[in-house]
Protein backbone atom coordinates (compact mmCIF):
# COMPACT_ATOMS: atom_id res chain seq x y z
CA UNK A 1 0.00 0.00 0.00
CA UNK A 2 2.97 2.33 0.48
CA UNK A 3 3.34 2.75 -3.29
CA UNK A 4 -0.04 4.48 -3.38
CA UNK A 5 1.19 7.14 -0.95
CA UNK A 6 2.53 8.77 -4.11
CA UNK A 7 -0.19 11.16 -5.37
CA UNK A 8 0.50 10.37 -9.03
CA UNK A 9 0.11 6.59 -8.53
CA UNK A 10 -2.96 7.15 -6.39
CA UNK A 11 -4.64 9.37 -8.98
CA UNK A 12 -3.99 6.77 -11.68
CA UNK A 13 -5.73 4.13 -9.57
CA UNK A 14 -8.54 6.44 -8.43
CA UNK A 15 -9.36 7.58 -11.97
CA UNK A 16 -11.01 4.26 -12.85
CA UNK A 17 -11.84 3.05 -9.33
CA UNK A 18 -13.95 6.09 -8.40
CA UNK A 19 -16.72 5.65 -11.01
CA UNK A 20 -16.67 1.87 -10.48
CA UNK A 21 -17.31 2.20 -6.75
CA UNK A 22 -19.75 5.08 -7.04
CA UNK A 23 -22.03 3.73 -9.75
CA UNK A 24 -22.01 0.12 -8.55
CA UNK A 25 -22.71 1.32 -5.03
CA UNK A 26 -25.50 3.63 -6.16
CA UNK A 27 -27.22 0.93 -8.21
CA UNK A 28 -26.86 -1.69 -5.47
CA UNK A 29 -28.04 0.73 -2.76
CA UNK A 30 -31.13 1.79 -4.70
CA UNK A 31 -31.92 -1.82 -5.56
CA UNK A 32 -31.51 -2.98 -1.96
CA UNK A 33 -33.65 -0.16 -0.58
CA UNK A 34 -36.34 -0.84 -3.20
CA UNK A 35 -36.17 -4.54 -2.28
CA UNK A 36 -36.63 -3.73 1.38
CA UNK A 37 -39.35 -1.11 0.91
CA UNK A 38 -41.53 -2.76 -1.73
CA UNK A 39 -40.90 -6.51 -1.52
CA UNK A 40 -40.19 -7.35 2.12
CA UNK A 41 -43.34 -8.05 4.20
CA UNK A 42 -44.14 -5.98 7.31
CA UNK A 43 -42.61 -7.14 10.59
CA UNK A 44 -44.96 -8.88 13.04
CA UNK A 45 -44.14 -6.45 15.85
CA UNK A 46 -42.99 -3.23 14.17
CA UNK A 47 -45.11 -3.39 11.04
CA UNK A 48 -44.09 -1.22 8.09
CA UNK A 49 -41.81 0.96 10.24
CA UNK A 50 -39.18 -1.81 10.02
CA UNK A 51 -38.50 -0.78 6.41
CA UNK A 52 -36.36 2.12 7.60
CA UNK A 53 -33.92 -0.59 8.72
CA UNK A 54 -32.46 -0.71 5.21
CA UNK A 55 -31.24 2.89 5.47
CA UNK A 56 -30.68 3.20 9.21
CA UNK A 57 -28.33 0.24 9.65
CA UNK A 58 -26.00 1.02 6.70
CA UNK A 59 -25.89 4.67 7.83
CA UNK A 60 -24.96 3.62 11.39
CA UNK A 61 -22.29 1.24 10.09
CA UNK A 62 -20.74 3.92 7.86
CA UNK A 63 -20.94 6.59 10.54
CA UNK A 64 -18.83 4.41 12.84
CA UNK A 65 -16.74 2.82 10.08
CA UNK A 66 -16.01 6.25 8.64
CA UNK A 67 -14.42 7.36 11.87
CA UNK A 68 -12.46 4.11 11.96
CA UNK A 69 -11.02 4.94 8.54
CA UNK A 70 -10.37 8.51 9.65
CA UNK A 71 -8.47 7.26 12.72
CA UNK A 72 -6.36 4.83 10.65
CA UNK A 73 -5.52 7.61 8.19
CA UNK A 74 -4.58 9.88 11.11
CA UNK A 75 -2.30 7.17 12.52
CA UNK A 76 -0.62 6.72 9.12
CA UNK A 77 -0.11 10.47 8.92
CA UNK A 78 1.51 10.64 12.35
CA UNK A 79 3.64 7.49 12.03
CA UNK A 80 4.71 7.39 8.37
CA UNK A 81 3.88 10.97 7.36
CA UNK A 82 2.23 9.73 4.16
CA UNK A 83 1.21 12.78 2.10
CA UNK A 84 -2.14 11.24 1.21
CA UNK A 85 -3.05 10.12 4.74
CA UNK A 86 -4.19 13.58 5.79
CA UNK A 87 -6.07 13.98 2.52
CA UNK A 88 -7.83 10.66 3.11
CA UNK A 89 -8.85 11.64 6.64
CA UNK A 90 -10.27 14.97 5.44
CA UNK A 91 -12.07 13.22 2.58
CA UNK A 92 -13.69 10.69 4.92
CA UNK A 93 -14.90 13.27 7.45
CA UNK A 94 -17.72 14.91 5.47
CA UNK A 95 -19.46 11.75 4.12
CA UNK A 96 -18.91 10.13 7.52
CA UNK A 97 -20.69 13.03 9.19
CA UNK A 98 -23.53 12.89 6.66
CA UNK A 99 -24.13 9.19 7.26
CA UNK A 100 -23.93 9.75 11.02
CA UNK A 101 -26.63 12.43 10.71
CA UNK A 102 -28.75 10.09 8.54
CA UNK A 103 -28.41 7.41 11.20
CA UNK A 104 -29.65 9.76 13.92
CA UNK A 105 -32.51 11.10 11.79
CA UNK A 106 -33.76 7.68 10.67
CA UNK A 107 -33.33 6.30 14.18
CA UNK A 108 -35.49 9.12 15.52
CA UNK A 109 -38.17 8.46 12.89
CA UNK A 110 -38.04 4.74 13.67
CA UNK A 111 -38.11 5.34 17.41
CA UNK A 112 -41.29 7.44 17.38
CA UNK A 113 -43.72 4.58 16.57
CA UNK A 114 -41.56 1.91 18.23
CA UNK A 115 -40.63 3.60 21.52
CA UNK A 116 -43.27 6.33 21.61
CA UNK A 117 -40.63 9.09 21.61
CA UNK A 118 -38.44 10.86 19.05
CA UNK A 119 -35.40 10.88 21.30
CA UNK A 120 -34.12 9.20 24.44
CA UNK A 121 -30.86 9.98 26.21
CA UNK A 122 -29.69 6.40 26.36
CA UNK A 123 -26.16 5.13 25.74
CA UNK A 124 -26.47 4.28 22.03
CA UNK A 125 -28.23 7.46 20.93
CA UNK A 126 -26.09 9.76 23.08
CA UNK A 127 -22.78 8.24 21.99
CA UNK A 128 -23.87 8.45 18.34
CA UNK A 129 -24.72 12.12 18.83
CA UNK A 130 -21.26 12.63 20.34
CA UNK A 131 -19.81 11.07 17.17
CA UNK A 132 -21.68 13.64 15.06
CA UNK A 133 -20.13 16.44 17.13
CA UNK A 134 -16.70 14.81 16.82
CA UNK A 135 -17.03 14.82 13.04
CA UNK A 136 -17.93 18.52 13.16
CA UNK A 137 -14.94 19.25 15.39
CA UNK A 138 -12.54 17.33 13.14
CA UNK A 139 -13.80 19.09 10.00
CA UNK A 140 -13.34 22.50 11.65
CA UNK A 141 -9.82 21.62 12.87
CA UNK A 142 -8.66 20.16 9.56
CA UNK A 143 -10.02 23.10 7.56
CA UNK A 144 -8.35 25.58 9.91
CA UNK A 145 -5.09 23.65 9.72
CA UNK A 146 -5.15 23.58 5.91
CA UNK A 147 -6.13 27.25 5.65
CA UNK A 148 -3.55 28.60 8.09
CA UNK A 149 -0.77 26.12 7.30
CA UNK A 150 -0.53 25.04 10.94
CA UNK A 151 0.59 21.64 12.19
CA UNK A 152 -1.19 18.60 10.74
CA UNK A 153 -0.69 16.80 14.05
CA UNK A 154 -3.56 18.52 15.87
CA UNK A 155 -6.42 17.17 13.70
CA UNK A 156 -4.63 13.81 13.41
CA UNK A 157 -4.39 13.44 17.21
CA UNK A 158 -8.03 14.52 17.47
CA UNK A 159 -8.94 11.77 14.99
CA UNK A 160 -7.16 9.14 17.08
CA UNK A 161 -8.61 10.30 20.40
CA UNK A 162 -12.13 10.43 18.93
CA UNK A 163 -11.86 6.76 17.97
CA UNK A 164 -12.41 5.90 21.64
CA UNK A 165 -16.09 6.67 21.08
CA UNK A 166 -16.55 3.98 18.38
CA UNK A 167 -16.33 0.91 20.68
CA UNK A 168 -18.47 2.82 23.20
CA UNK A 169 -21.20 3.12 20.55
CA UNK A 170 -20.86 -0.54 19.64
CA UNK A 171 -21.04 -1.87 23.21
CA UNK A 172 -23.41 0.71 24.69
CA UNK A 173 -26.49 -1.53 24.39
CA UNK A 174 -24.60 -4.24 26.29
CA UNK A 175 -23.05 -2.07 29.00
CA UNK A 176 -26.12 0.03 29.86
CA UNK A 177 -29.85 -0.57 30.16
CA UNK A 178 -31.13 0.90 26.90
CA UNK A 179 -34.29 1.33 24.88
CA UNK A 180 -32.24 0.43 21.84
CA UNK A 181 -32.38 -3.23 20.91
CA UNK A 182 -29.27 -5.39 21.50
CA UNK A 183 -26.98 -6.32 18.58
CA UNK A 184 -28.86 -8.30 15.93
CA UNK A 185 -25.73 -9.25 13.99
CA UNK A 186 -22.72 -10.70 15.79
CA UNK A 187 -19.79 -12.86 14.73
CA UNK A 188 -21.30 -15.89 13.03
CA UNK A 189 -24.82 -15.23 14.38
CA UNK A 190 -27.89 -13.33 13.24
CA UNK A 191 -31.15 -12.61 15.04
CA UNK A 192 -32.65 -11.21 11.82
CA UNK A 193 -34.90 -13.37 9.67
CA UNK A 194 -33.46 -14.16 6.23
CA UNK A 195 -36.32 -12.22 4.61
CA UNK A 196 -34.88 -9.03 6.10
CA UNK A 197 -31.23 -10.10 6.33
CA UNK A 198 -30.42 -10.47 2.63
CA UNK A 199 -31.70 -7.05 1.46
CA UNK A 200 -30.06 -5.55 4.55
CA UNK A 201 -26.66 -7.05 3.65
CA UNK A 202 -27.12 -5.85 0.07
CA UNK A 203 -27.87 -2.34 1.36
CA UNK A 204 -24.81 -2.36 3.64
CA UNK A 205 -22.58 -3.45 0.74
CA UNK A 206 -24.13 -0.95 -1.66
CA UNK A 207 -23.84 2.01 0.70
CA UNK A 208 -20.26 0.98 1.57
CA UNK A 209 -19.26 1.00 -2.12
CA UNK A 210 -21.00 4.35 -2.54
CA UNK A 211 -19.15 5.68 0.50
CA UNK A 212 -15.83 4.54 -0.99
CA UNK A 213 -16.62 6.27 -4.27
CA UNK A 214 -17.49 9.51 -2.48
CA UNK A 215 -14.27 9.41 -0.46
CA UNK A 216 -12.18 8.93 -3.61
CA UNK A 217 -14.03 11.81 -5.29
CA UNK A 218 -13.24 14.07 -2.35
CA UNK A 219 -9.61 12.95 -2.24
CA UNK A 220 -9.17 13.77 -5.93
CA UNK A 221 -10.84 17.15 -5.40
CA UNK A 222 -8.62 17.96 -2.39
CA UNK A 223 -5.46 16.96 -4.27
CA UNK A 224 -6.49 19.12 -7.23
CA UNK A 225 -7.13 22.00 -4.85
CA UNK A 226 -3.68 21.60 -3.30
CA UNK A 227 -2.05 21.49 -6.74
CA UNK A 228 -3.84 24.69 -7.80
CA UNK A 229 -2.79 26.44 -4.59
CA UNK A 230 0.83 25.34 -5.09
CA UNK A 231 0.83 26.70 -8.66
CA UNK A 232 -0.68 30.00 -7.52
CA UNK A 233 1.99 30.34 -4.82
CA UNK A 234 4.77 29.66 -7.35
CA UNK A 235 3.28 32.20 -9.75
CA UNK A 236 3.02 34.76 -6.97
CA UNK A 237 6.69 34.22 -6.10
CA UNK A 238 7.69 34.56 -9.76
CA UNK A 239 5.71 37.79 -10.05
CA UNK A 240 7.54 39.22 -7.03
CA UNK A 241 10.98 38.79 -8.71
CA UNK A 242 12.09 42.04 -10.48
CA UNK A 243 12.26 41.76 -14.25
CA UNK A 244 15.96 42.67 -14.48
CA UNK A 245 17.11 40.71 -11.44
CA UNK A 246 18.53 37.83 -13.42
CA UNK A 247 20.47 40.14 -15.83
CA UNK A 248 21.86 42.14 -12.96
CA UNK A 249 23.16 39.02 -11.26
CA UNK A 250 24.74 37.82 -14.52
CA UNK A 251 26.53 41.14 -14.99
Amino acid sequence: MHIYANPKRFLTLAKWLTPLLFWSGLVLSLGAVAWGVFMVPPDQLMGDSVRILFIHVPAAWLGMGGWGGLALSSAALLIWKHPLAGVAARAIAVPGMVFCAICLATGSIWGRPTWGTWWEWDGRLTSMLVLLFLYGGYIALSQASAREGSSYKIPAIFGLVGAINVPIINRSVVWWNSLHQPPSLTAGKSAIDATFLWPLLAAVLGFSLLFGGLVLMRMRALIAEQQVEARLRRRALDDDVPVGAGLAEGA
